[in-house]
């Protein structure tokens, strides 16, 4: 199967799209339930232009690759001091201390280090390799309904790599979702479209001032491209990221999910459909958590949310009603 299916990516190789195209991978995820109808591929890409002060994956914020240190995994062995040629990893009685300003990030200390104490977040990686990664589960995407999404960081900051990618899965038969901010202008969204079986963005606050605060951008080009989004007919997933002292109260989640809504009309007037379970529009709340906290501590990076308290089962059993309450479906109610 793997090499019949190599032999068609070679047939199907476009000059527009090179498989020898390379950008920097954050991770790679298997059998993720979350990203997208089925069972599906995650990949992860490095960069994200919005600075949230809560964001889950940090490792994908900033474009380079950089050195996650985990200081209780080291069993100080010194194999990291050995390759490193800055002189970036040392060794006292105090343990091991990782000088980051340093450090060059050439990975030498991570392909020594016998515990992970030392990871890499982010990776150089052609088309090519990741569709080597991706086509391990293609089974399980045609059984599940599954398929391949390219999250982040900003799928749309590395814009031609991620097109590529999208470009070959769909060659394959292979569902394609794009998980993005929609912070960039109309123009970059248009250049996946042809590629994209469905859409995935954030809305996290109505408010573009409450926005830029939140977030470091204003939301304007986000609900515009929300908008025009719901001109199409691409399935959409709306993800709101439920966080305390930004958008936790009814009304601020009301007013998200009224204007959902107003999308779901858009679509049904433009495109003469008459049952909201075939318009292909949804809304999901995401509760915030603390689980990133060790990534946080890993890059040296201040996990500013660290002390906010997560929302409760019955908080969040109220705000999804209030959702309910606007005629928003989840996304689980259809197939993308």
């Amino acid at each position: 199967m793997q090499s019949q299916v190599n032999n068609d990516i070679t047939k199907i190789e476009n000059s527009k799209y090179s498989l020898d195209c390379s950008g920097i991978v954050s991770s790679i995820q298997r059998f993720s339930i979350h990203d997208g109808p089925g069972i599906r591929t995650t990949v992860f890409l490095k960069g994200c232009p919005l600075n949230c002060f809560w964001c889950h994956n940090p490792e994908a914020i900033r474009s380079d690759i950089e050195i996650q240190f985990h200081p209780d995994r080291c069993i100080c062995c010194g194999a990291c001091a050995a390759v490193c040629e800055q002189g970036a990893h040392v060794f006292n009685s105090r343990g091991h201390s990782y000088i980051r300003d340093i450090c060059v990030q050439c990975t030498e200390c991570v392909r020594e280090c016998y515990a992970s104490a030392l990871q890499a977040s982010g990776e150089r990686k052609t088309v090519r390799q990741v569709l080597d990664d991706v086509l391990i589960d293609f089974p399980f995407y045609k059984n599940s309904g599954g398929g391949v999404t390219l999250s982040g960081g900003e799928p749309l900051k590395q814009r031609i790599y991620s097109a590529s990618i999208l470009y070959y899965c769909k060659q394959l038969g292979i569902h394609t979702a794009v998980e993005t901010s929609a912070i960039y202008p109309w123009s970059s969204l248009q250049y996946l479209m042809p590629y994209t079986d469905c859409w995935i963005m954030d809305i996290k606050h109505m408010d573009s001032k409450r926005h830029q605060e939140a977030t470091g951008c204003p939301n304007n080009r986000i609900l515009i491209n929300a908008r025009n989004l719901a001109l199409t007919t691409k399935p959409i997933i709306f993800h709101t990221p439920v966080i305390p002292t930004v958008n936790d109260t009814e009304e601020e989640i009301l007013e998200i999910a009224t204007f959902v809504r107003s999308l779901i009309d858009l679509r049904k007037q433009t495109h003469h459909i008459q049952n909201d379970e075939h318009c292909g529009i949804s809304l999901e709340l995401l509760r915030f958590h603390q689980m990133a906290t060790d990534k946080y501590n890993s890059l040296d990076i201040e996990f500013v949310s660290g002390d906010l308290k997560p929302p409760s089962k019955e908080e969040m059993s109220k705000l999804v009603k209030i959702v309910q309450s606007c005629s928003v479906p989840s996304f689980n109610k259809w197939a993308c």
